[in-house]
């Protein structure tokens, strides 16, 4: 149905940046909202961020002013630039959207996830 492909996580020192991609495939009829989770070790999946079909965004307190989300509906892409980053923000980051393949109803679909670790 819909697959999402992560990519752009690794390992950085505090106050540098990464920039996350995530691309959807499939047999897709529409996709609406898409987004970032993290999760760090012991604690629960976040929203990091989302943006909508129309680009209207929305941010986790934690990462506003630091973090850009962004997407290329042409290409069923959404991205994440991340700027100065800090010890706090190393997680596991999970691409997230809602999406509505070919004969089939809307559903939320996952990514596999990809590590973020930012160095002290």
């Amino acid at each position: 149905q819909v697959q999402l492909v992560e990519s752009g996580g690794g390992l950085v020192q505090a106050g540098g940046s990464l920039r996350l991609s995530c691309a959807a495939s499939g047999s897709i009829f529409s996709i609406n909202a898409m987004g970032w989770y993290r999760q760090a070790p012991g604690k629960q999946r976040e929203l990091v961020a989302d943006i909508t079909s129309g680009g209207s965004t929305n941010y986790a307190d934690s990462v506003k002013g630091r973090f850009t989300i962004s997407r290329d509906n042409a290409k069923n892409t959404v991205y994440l630039q991340m700027n100065s980053l800090k010890p706090e923000d190393t997680a596991v980051y999970y691409c997230n959207c809602n999406a509505r393949p070919v004969n089939y109803k809307f559903s939320t679909y996952w990514g596999q996830g990809t590590q973020v670790t930012v160095s002290s």
